[in-house]
Order: structure tokens, then C-alpha cells, then sequence
């Protein structure tokens, strides 16, 4: 299937067009090519969003639960019969293999599919009055318009978490997405304009993220923020957002451990672990980062994480037999070697990996790095890059002490068949989500979402709905009939 890469419009009430700023350029990692442009919103544009918004929510409250989700699913639908083209669109922009780009598709047609009927779930209640003739109703609406910012990692999945949740609700979207892959996102909101989306309930801007964000906050007809991101930009936002009274939700970094005791299936876990770490490069903010491993089994699962690293492909996700593609941007690949260099000087030993690959694209070798000290920056700094740090302990309290040291708490792994060690890691570990023996989080039914500093909220399950529901109370006395 030959498909070209387009040029990205803005999406405002119901029309594609260009930003009133000159265009941005989009750069494919794997090449540093200058693949395309990508329209640029002046707030000029954000005001005509903003407008649209507004409108988009008046109309879009008044449909029904089932008619929403009638339009999601054919939503679904088309995502599922454009995976092939937008799966191109999404490696060509960000790099990750094109099987990684079509799973990721599929997830989020799913997802979407899964909150169109979540949405027809909404339930309000009856509270017993205590008086005679009176009747109490707790109804849900919909907060009303909501601003989101969503990153380049996911740039399909991140974003559908959020629109889908949200339109399931009854809100009107402003959803600013990533410059650096655009096209993707794109074809995410045109699915859901395909599918009879009124005009003005999804829009699509993109541009310099500090000026939109604080221009689309500060908006009186914004009622609800939405960010997946970094904790200091999650923090920023969060501040503007208090300032004005809206509602939040935040999906921020993590830093996550994995732990493996004595007893674990080595083989399962280094398998388990080492697909996972390097999804994506390693950009993934539920990505294993610390792996904490108990003396017993520490040398045993070192050789076979080693060797499953080894086996990893890297080139141009173009490729068919690549397994893992370059990372996004150039400044991803300098943070990672910066990172890597301060282990080293501190003593860590690179077992495998460690430089840069080739000359031309952002592309880094899959890297375990051991021994790796406390003070290393990559024990404290999200390293959202092809770099594991592998370390072992003794003790199950040694294990947990490391686990929550840091500020984060997204997600944490850990390996044992020992149930009386599955029920303490349940209670000790600090965690919006706990992995015990396989990955098993970020399905759309499941709630996602960190604790401390990796943010608040939850952007899967029924919570997520209710992120985007207010509650309402009706109280009315009715005089009796004489």
C-alpha cells in the first residue's frame, strides 16, 4: 500500500483549514527529513475554536446517549478500516514500527468503541426524601467544553482516551495536538467527522503549546484541562487551571520499578519485561525503567533481559523487520546520551548498548545499564528512552523502599508466584497502577493513572466518564392531589 504523507490542517467547526501563523515543518526521525507541514493556530483561530466549542456543546448535550454512541462506533469502524493507511502516516511522523503504529490504531478503535457505550451507562439516582410529595434526583451532565493537550509518543491512543470519554459524556472538544505528529491525530478527528459528528463539538488545533494551553485555560468557556505530558508542564498547567476554577485531569510521568524476586519465572519475566521496555523506544510513560531484582535470580535474569535486548531490530520503521524504530526527536536522542554518560562517570556498567546508532536519524541502541548508582540522574529522571537500569536488592523491604522513593508513582511491575508476596505488594507499593506477573494496564475498561507527582485522575474505565459528568441535585415538592 504506497500512501504519501499530507499536510496537516486545523480542524475548526466542522472545516479543514489553515492557521492564520506560517506552517510548521514535521520531521521524520528515522531520516531528518523534512516530511511536511503542519498548520499553525494564531488566537485568532483559538477564538473561532473557542466559539465552535461552545456552540458544538449547546447542540451536542442535547443528543442522546444512544445517539452518541451510535456515532462513535461508526468512529470505531472507520478507524479500523483506515489503520493501514494512518499506521504509515504515525511511523513516518514519530518512527515506532509499523505493526507498534497498527496495534495502536486498533487500541483506540477499540477504545472508542468501548466508551460509546460506557456513555449509555451515566446513571443518575433517587435518594428517599424525608418528607411527603418530595422526589431527589442526582442527574449527570456534561462539564461542558473541554481543552486537552495530548503528546507526539501516542499520538493516536493519548488522544482517544480523551475525546472518546469526553464526547461519551456530552462535551464539545478543543483538542490541541502534537506539532510533531500531527497527521495521526488528524485522521483521528476526521473519523469522528466522518461519522456525523456535528460541527464544532470536535475541533483540531495545533502551534506553539505555551500559547495555546494559557490562552485556551484562561477561556471562560473552557470548563474542563486534560494533560498527558511532563510533571513540570502537568504542574505549570495545573496552576493556570486552579487560577481559574477548572477542572483537571492529569496523566504526568513516572519512573516505574520492576521488581523480580527470588521466586519469579525468570524466563516469563525477562521476556515480559524487555518487550515492553522497549516499546517505542522505551517512550512510554508506563514503560519498566528501574529493575530491581533479588539477589538469587539477579545474574540469571541480567543474561536473559541481555539477550531479548540483543535480539531487538533497530532501523526505520518502514522496515519489516524492524522491532524497534529511532526516537522521536533529536531531543530525545541528547537527553538519552547525556543521561547515559552521567551513569557511566558514576560508575555504572553498560551491559549492553550505550551509543548512538549510525549517523542519520534520532536512532539509540537498546541499553541495560547495571550497577547503577542512587545518585545517577537516571535513577531520579524519567529516562522515556531504549535505557534499563538493573540493579538487585536482598530484602523485600530494600525492594520497596527503592520502588517508592521517588516523587512518581504512574505504574510499577513485579514478578513472584508467592500469593503472600502479591498481597503486600498491593498494599505497600505506591502506584495509580500494579502490574503482578504479566502488563496487564491501559485497556480501555481499566483505570489509568498515576498517584503523587505522576498526576491525578483516571483516564480509562467508568472513571473517566465521570471525570467528564457533573453532578447535579433536583429536589422538587409536588402538591398532593386533593
Amino acid at each position: 500500500m504506497s500512501v504519501s504523507y499530507p499536510n496537516t490542517s486545523l480542524l475548526i467547526n466542522g472545516r479543514w483549514r489553515d492557521g492564520q501563523n506560517e506552517r510548521l515543518a514535521v520531521i521524520n526521525p528515522a531520516t531528518e527529513e523534512r516530511i511536511g507541514f503542519v498548520a499553525h493556530a494564531s488566537t485568532i483561530d483559538l477564538d473561532e475554536a473557542l466559539s465552535a466549542a461552545e456552540n458544538g456543546f449547546a447542540r451536542w448535550r442535547r443528543v442522546s446517549a444512544l445517539d452518541r454512541s451510535r456515532i462513535m462506533r461508526k468512529a470505531a469502524d472507520l478507524l479500523r478500516q483506515r489503520a493501514d493507511q494512518i499506521s504509515v502516516f504515525m511511523t513516518l511522523e514519530q518512527g515506532k514500527p509499523l505493526a507498534e503504529a497498527r496495534a495502536e490504531i486498533e487500541l483506540a478503535a477499540d477504545t472508542v468503541e468501548w466508551f460509546a457505550e460506557e456513555g449509555r451507562r451515566t446513571y443518575g439516582r433517587l435518594v428517599p426524601a424525608r418528607a411527603a410529595n418530595v422526589t431527589q434526583m442526582v442527574v449527570k451532565e456534561g462539564v461542558g467544553p473541554v481543552a486537552a493537550f495530548t503528546p507526539w509518543n501516542f499520538p493516536v491512543n493519548q488522544a482517544t482516551r480523551k475525546v472518546a470519554a469526553a464526547l461519551s459524556a456530552g462535551c464539545s472538544f478543543i483538542l490541541k495536538g502534537p506539532e510533531e505528529t500531527p497527521a495521526s491525530c488528524a485522521a483521528l478527528a476526521a473519523a469522528f467527522v466522518d461519522a456525523g459528528l456535528p460541527d464544532g463539538v470536535l475541533n483540531l488545533v495545533f502551534g506553539v503549546p505555551a500559547e495555546i494551553s494559557s490562552y485556551l485555560i484562561s477561556s471562560p468557556v473552557i470548563r474542563k484541562i486534560s494533560f498527558t505530558g511532563s510533571t513540570p508542564i502537568g504542574k505549570h498547567l495545573a496552576s493556570l487551571a486552579g487560577t481559574h476554577m477548572k477542572r483537571v485531569t492529569m496523566e504526568l510521568g513516572g519512573h516505574a520499578p520492576a521488581i523480580v524476586f527470588n521466586d519469579a519465572n525468570v524466563e516469563r519475566a525477562a521476556t515480559i519485561l524487555a518487550a515492553n521496555k522497549y516499546r517505542n523506544a522505551g517512550q512510554v510513560c508506563v514503560a519498566p525503567t528501574r529493575f530491581l531484582v533479588q539477589d538469587g535470580v539477579y545474574e540469571h535474569f541480567v543474561e536473559r533481559f541481555v539477550s531479548a535486548a540483543k535480539a531487538l531490530k533497530v532501523g526505520d520503521g518502514m522496515l519489516k523487520d524492524t522491532t524497534m524504530g529511532p526516537l522521536a526527536n533529536g531531543r530525545r536522542l541528547e537527553a538519552i546520551e547525556g543521561l547515559v554518560d552521567d551513569a557511566r562517570s558514576r560508575g555504572a556498567e553498560i551491559a549492553l548498548g550505550g551509543e548512538r546508532t549510525g549517523n542519520r536519524g534520532y536512532f539509540y541502541q537498546p541499553t541495560v545499564l547495571t550497577g547503577v548508582p542512587v545518585q545517577a540522574r537516571t535513577m531520579n529522571d524519567e529516562p522515556f528512552g531504549p535505557v534499563a537500569i538493573v540493579n538487585r536488592f536482598s530484602a523485600y523491604e530494600d525492594a520497596i523502599k527503592e520502588a517508592n522513593r521517588l516523587p512518581f508513582g504512574l505504574a510499577a511491575y513485579a514478578y513472584t508466584k508467592s500469593a503472600g508476596t502479591m498481597a503486600a505488594l498491593s498494599n505497600d507499593i505506591e502506584s495509580g497502577m500494579l502490574g503482578i506477573n504479566h502488563h496487564g494496564i491501559g485497556t480501555a475498561e481499566l483505570p489509568f493513572g498515576g498517584v503523587k507527582e505522576s498526576g491525578y485522575g483516571s483516564e480509562g474505565g467508568p472513571e473517566a466518564v465521570e471525570a467528564y459528568l457533573n453532578t447535579k441535585l433536583v429536589t422538587q415538592h409536588v402538591e398532593p392531589l386533593m
